[in-house]
């Protein structure tokens, strides 16, 4: 005959693992983000304007390698 150990059982009047509300919030407003980011293409530039974006990456190559 083999020994049966009864399982734990959670607390009385615990529901579970609870959450922050940033938890989920995080998650969501980068998914907005990213939706939106590819969801307008009227905002799209040609590539051969120089940009913001196109500034900051010569100038941080001219900060890290010198």
């Amino acid at each position: 005959m083999s020994a049966h150990s009864p399982t734990p059982s959670p607390a009385a009047g615990a529901s579970g693992v609870r959450l922050h509300w940033w938890a989920l919030a995080l998650p969501m407003l980068a998914f907005v983000f990213l939706l939106l980011l590819i969801a307008d293409p009227a905002q799209a530039q040609p590539a051969g304007e120089e940009s913001g974006i196109g500034d900051l990456v010569a100038y941080l190559r001219q900060l890290l390698f010198p």
